[in-house]
């Protein structure tokens, strides 16, 4: 369960230390791309809560999301819509989601925990 935390504080650290400019007409994309990965990574932990946990499902789902919203995003640019904005609301409530299951359970589990002692 801790290597998808593990996984993003490296990924954080390695982010601070090593910094390099995102061109302004790249930032949409790369908005998707973070929301995509947040969403993978607590859709991951949930399956593990759940046992449930699936590499497979995980990677697949992480780049099929993320080539459809920069697909969106592409075809919003062009069509002079932010069609990106509707990647970001499905991934913002998948995410809240997926966070309010991780909180409860871990909740639960204290309690439970708390009532066996």
């Amino acid at each position: 369960m801790w290597f998808p935390i593990i996984g993003l504080i490296i990924g954080i650290l390695l982010g601070s230390i090593f910094t390099f400019p995102v061109p302004i007409v790249y930032a949409k994309y790369l908005s998707i791309a973070v929301l995509a990965a947040l969403d993978s990574l607590l859709g991951g932990v949930r399956g593990i809560l759940e046992d449930s946990f699936d590499g497979t499902i995980l990677l697949s789902g992480f780049f099929t999301n993320t080539l459809l919203a920069a697909l969106l995003a592409y075809m919003g640019d062009h069509l002079g819509v932010d069609l990106y904005l509707a990647a970001v609301l499905a991934f913002g409530i998948r995410l809240f989601n997926n966070l309010g299951f991780i909180r409860r359970d871990f909740i639960n589990r204290y309690r439970a925990k708390r009532k066996i002692l």
